[in-house]
């Protein structure tokens, strides 16, 4: 079976309202916290990609019973520290940085070795960060380098630390986070600004953390070894798979999306800020708190003119997995744009900075790389009328998808590889892109 699409025809004109499944983030978070609670935890809206069903299968394989129904997931743990595995077993990440790094937290006490492995793309990327302050809390490791395959062995008796996460990485705040849950005594971190879904989500569990914000950096404490309640809950749709549609919309002519009960945490929605600075026409309504969590549908128009931005670097990490999105509007602008620091970006399924320019250079893009940054010549004119060819990029499903969103707004002829990607993070995309008016084969 063929795993690439063809695409060669523009997306027509469309006014319509969709749904997204349940935000990934939150999904692997509620398995791993609840399998750390003292009974049954249900959510919905689940999102069944390739990176959540691992996280289930992780969870099978310490020891926890889980129920994965056709509308609703149940969970029952045994509360903390209460994973019963047998002497030798691997766990599989696949290509999930979040699952990797976070449920290593959560195996500080392990009495016999665990091995974690991923893919081909996460076994490229850096573990050293959570392995480095998870040894500080008496954990031990063997590692290549600090890449996967790691083997980690827990202690009886882990010990608080004091943490400085000074990269604005959310999965290595979370792993620290989680490790502390299981320590005795106060965990200290100072922590720069990132994704806080974990801080909210111990918010509405009533764990003892205690948060100190500040303008760049967080201070966080956690007091240690008390109990988790089971949480039932209904995960709101995902930002970042939100954000193909939302530039999709934006370049499309005389187009118009309705996307309903989107998590617009205010740590994840540098996207939309971005693309309003650039002139794009984003409005939330029906906004509400759900469990911590902030709301809104999404209602997005076409725009007629893009306007060249000079990215304030503030927004890097609220908008970190859209940057490639951000880079196919900046194509469209008149003008010059300018993104910087972005080096985060080369942390992630592939050296995305470096897939951003590529896809640029596709479209005949004139850009230029410099310092972890990037300098996009943009044309509000470019229709394309050639052959693209995208393939060889470690199966990075927001590459795939990024491709897509281009091949409908620019034009030209395109063959997109390893469509089997998307199950990563968004298996229903294509469907999606098919109800709005897609046409690929």
């Amino acid at each position: 079976m063929k795993n690439y699409i063809k695409i060669s025809s523009f997306i027509k004109p469309f006014n319509k309202s969709i749904k997204i499944e349940g935000d990934k983030s939150l999904s692997i978070r509620w398995a791993l916290l609840a399998s750390q609670a003292k009974g049954k935890s249900i959510s919905f809206n689940l999102l069944k990609s390739e990176d959540v069903l691992n996280t289930l299968n992780c969870l099978r394989q310490l020891g926890v019973k889980i129920k994965l129904k056709k509308k609703s997931c149940e969970l029952i743990g045994n509360g903390l520290n209460s994973y019963n595995y047998k002497k030798k077993i691997t766990l599989n990440a696949g290509n999930s940085g979040t699952l990797g790094r976070l449920i290593t937290g959560l195996l500080i006490h392990s009495k016999n070795k665990i091995i974690i492995k991923g893919d081909k793309s996460l076994s490229t990327r850096d573990f050293l960060r959570i392995i480095e302050p998870l040894k500080k809390f008496g954990a031990k490791f063997h590692s290549k380098a600090g890449k996967l395959p790691i083997i980690i062995k827990g202690t009886n008796f882990p010990k608080p630390i004091i943490y400085h996460e000074n990269k604005g990485s959310a999965q290595c705040k979370s792993s620290v986070m989680l490790a502390a849950l299981n320590t005795k005594g106060i965990t200290k971190i100072r922590a720069k600004k990132s994704r806080n879904h974990t801080e909210l989500l111990f918010k509405y569990l009533k764990l003892p953390i205690s948060i100190k914000t500040g303008k760049k950096i967080d201070i966080i404490k956690i007091d240690g070894k008390k109990p988790i309640k089971p949480l039932n809950y209904k995960i709101p749709s995902d930002i970042s798979s939100s954000a193909f549609f939302i530039v999709l919309t934006a370049l499309s002519k005389n187009s118009q999306l309705k996307i309903k009960d989107v998590n617009i945490n205010p740590t994840r929605i540098g996207l939309v800020k971005i693309l309003k600075m650039m002139g794009v026409k984003i409005k939330f309504q029906n906004v509400k708190i759900y469990k911590g969590e902030k709301i809104a549908d999404l209602h997005v128009k076409a725009s007629n003119k893009i306007l060249p931005i000079n990215c304030p670097t503030n927004l890097n990490s609220s908008a970190i997995d859209e940057f490639l999105l951000i880079f196919l509007v900046a194509a469209k602008a008149n003008g010059v744009s300018y993104f910087k620091k972005l080096s985060e970006l080369n942390q992630k399924e592939s050296p995305r900075l470096l897939w951003g320019s590529k896809i640029l250079n596709a479209l005949g893009v004139k850009n230029v790389i410099n310092n972890n940054g990037i300098k996009i010549y943009g044309n509000p004119n470019l229709v394309l009328d050639k052959e693209i060819v995208i393939k060889k990029f470690l199966k990075d499903h927001r590459v795939f998808m990024t491709s897509v969103v281009a091949a409908l707004t620019f034009g030209g002829n395109w063959k997109i590889y390893d469509k089997d990607s998307i199950n990563t993070s968004f298996p229903s995309f294509l469907n999606k892109m098919k109800h709005l008016g897609a046409y690929f084969n």
